[in-house]
């Protein structure tokens, strides 16, 4: 392959077989429905309750065309990188203000996170740059070991190049709220901020940093032992075995939706959560998504140092956020601290307003 055909930008549209939707409802029309304890579902885990209504809704309701006709409606494209194909959004202002803006997901999200904030950003005069993580959605499943979040980070900085930007700035969410800072560190002289809505900053294990907490810095610290202990099994069966879980999501739509709407709350609409659900079961990815929390446990890389360009947080107050204390040590440039009473963990598609508006001001505030 040559040079030319390696970095080549081609246009993609989504456009899902009908013989592929078929076979959906074939498979939700023949689930075999696990049992549940009387006067227990949902204290062993996913109510059965909300996986059948789920599963009814994504046979007979759910509009998938309708979906994929919301992300037609913007320019997509592929490009190999890596070895890998990416697949991104690329929406331009009609008036550009000089600063693009790179926006990540993250599990079990997808770029449907933020279609919502599409048409303000771009508004606002941002051309937007909208990638799948590499594993996860419309560019298929990763072909080789290794693709975790600094490599992810690496990736993005060569996308950003290869699209011309030597202005931009990394959003983020979740996963996205990871990668972002990475992108910052590896590529200051032209990300000039990164906004996200967590910073993953945690205590280091010495006892002297839990000292003098406030009482707020001790709930979020109680918050997070919670939801470790009662939510975190997803991480460590993604980060052990992924592979043994893939056999049944890849297998299952029904198993699919059970395993990722533990993280899709039900404050979230139906619509939003099938979409991301049948993204991953569309394109092949639920297994390899699972692999990128292996790929992570198996990364030995350890960047150096805090990172350096401004960095700004809008958190929500019903959602972990992040401890300041801790994110400073991690990040020596935290300049906008905002935490909202917003919903939840997907702020750009339960609160767009919001975070237009703290991303709008953060850009604009950095000259």
């Amino acid at each position: 392959m040559t040079q030319q055909q390696s970095t080549a930008i081609r246009p993609y549209r989504v456009e899902i077989p009908q013989a592929d939707l078929d076979d959906l409802r074939r498979r939700l029309e023949q689930t075999r429905w696990t049992s549940v304890l009387d006067g227990a579902d949902g204290e062993y885990g996913t109510a059965l309750s909300r996986v059948r209504r789920l599963a009814e809704y994504w046979r007979d309701g759910f509009d998938w065309r309708a979906f994929e006709a919301r992300l037609n409606a913007h320019p997509q494209f592929l490009t190999e990188i890596d070895g890998q194909d990416i697949h991104f959004l690329h929406v331009k202002a009609d008036a550009p203000n000089g600063t693009a803006l790179l926006l990540t997901h993250g599990w079990p999200g997808s770029q449907a996170e933020y279609l919502d904030v599409i048409e303000p950003l771009t508004a606002a005069g941002y051309d937007l740059v909208i990638p799948s993580i590499p594993g996860y959605g419309f560019a298929g499943p990763t072909t080789a070991q290794g693709w975790n979040l600094h490599h992810t980070a690496r990736a993005w900085v060569e996308l950003m190049a290869r699209l011309g930007y030597r202005r931009y700035g990394a959003v983020g969410n979740d996963g996205g709220s990871m990668i972002s800072p990475e992108v910052g560190r590896l590529d200051p002289e032209h990300c000039v901020g990164v906004h996200v809505t967590q910073l993953f900053s945690f205590p280091s294990g010495d006892p002297a940093e839990l000292t003098d907490m406030t009482p707020e810095e001790k709930q979020a610290i109680e918050t997070l032992q919670w939801f470790w202990e009662n939510m975190g099994s997803f991480n460590q069966v993604q980060t052990q075995q992924p592979q043994t879980l893939a056999h049944a999501l890849s297998d299952s739509p029904v198993g699919l939706l059970g395993w990722n709407i533990q993280l899709l709350p039900e404050n979230l609409d139906d619509d939003f959560i099938l979409a991301n659900v049948a993204t991953y079961w569309f394109t092949g990815t639920a297994g390899s998504a699972l692999r990128f929390y292996r790929e992570m446990a198996l990364d030995t890389e350890r960047p150096e140092g805090p990172t350096t360009v401004p960095t700004a947080l809008a958190g929500s107050a019903n959602d972990f956020f992040g401890i300041r204390r801790f994110a400073e040590r991690d990040h020596a440039n935290i300049v906008r601290w905002n935490v909202y009473e917003t919903p939840g963990h997907y702020a750009a598609h339960q609160a767009p307003e919001v975070l237009v508006r703290d991303v709008v001001e953060f850009f604009g505030g950095l000259g």
